[in-house]
């Protein structure tokens, strides 16, 4: 099994060597193709105004100057044209991608162009612990992701279908179980916008989010995170909604 993996935390990024060694405990045919820099919230979006600069790291390791999109393009479409990859690993990320973070992630995003290019896809999170960034148990992702990408492939991803997994913060032994989950959503009171000045007085801005009380709502991904569950929720490119596509259709007739 020939498997790209790729992130949106950047080539030197520690969940990305936390990736390479899941996907080498699945196979010995493995790729990376990195951004070159940090392109955390980049969601699914496109090199289109800038060319893409590709640096080879070391042995099937390279770097692009573009977004996780533009990543698993060069990958599949140059560096692997004539043998495409079997599966792409997209992660593991700095922190969970779940609920609304979806929309945003690069992480998932390069799962979303694999599957796009027909390619069977996952992304894959690590969700921090109880000091948030500086807590960050690597060693859940890195001891439960094989296990978890082998029972998934075993199922098999439809077309049209990626898998989002996220990693609960706590160490691998504390892990209560896996749960089969909806993607949940959060209440938007929690996000809010830091204002600060800087050294002549000119006000910038941080969007950040606040560390309220929250309950999640019981099967979703954020809830399975809380609960110390590894979080893997299918989701899909098509994102019509066929009851809203009913309502409509009867109102144009």
């Amino acid at each position: 099994m020939r498997i790209l993996c790729t992130n949106d935390d950047g080539i030197h990024a520690p969940g990305l060597k936390v990736m390479e060694a899941i996907a080498r405990a699945l196979s010995d045919d493995v790729w990376i193709v990195a951004p070159e820099t940090d392109q955390s919230g980049v969601a699914h979006s496109l090199s289109l105004n800038d060319p893409l600069r590709l640096r080879e790291v070391g042995g099937q390791h390279y770097a692009v100057k573009g977004t996780p999109t533009d990543c698993v393009i060069m990958g599949v479409r140059h560096l692997m044209r004539d043998h495409r990859p079997d599966l792409i690993l997209s992660g593991v990320n700095r922190g969970q991608n779940v609920a609304e973070d979806v929309s945003y992630s690069g992480t998932v995003a390069g799962a979303i162009e694999g599957t796009i290019l027909g390619i069977p896809s996952i992304a894959l999170s690590q969700a921090y612990g109880p000091t948030r960034r500086h807590d960050l148990k690597w060693q859940c992702a890195e001891h439960h992701g094989p296990k978890v990408i082998r029972r998934i492939l075993d199922v098999g991803i439809d077309k049209g279908i990626l898998i989002n997994v996220n990693f609960p913060g706590c160490e691998p032994e504390e892990v209560e179980g896996i749960a089969l989950c909806n993607q949940g959503q959060r209440t938007q009171e929690l996000l809010r916008l830091d204002e600060r000045e800087d050294g002549r007085g000119i006000p910038y801005y941080w969007i950040a989010f606040e560390r309220k009380p929250f309950t999640p709502g019981n099967g979703t991904d954020l809830w399975a995170i809380a609960n110390r569950r590894i979080a893997v929720t299918p989701l899909r490119l098509d994102m019509t909604d066929e009851p809203s596509l009913t309502r409509y259709a009867q109102a144009f007739e």
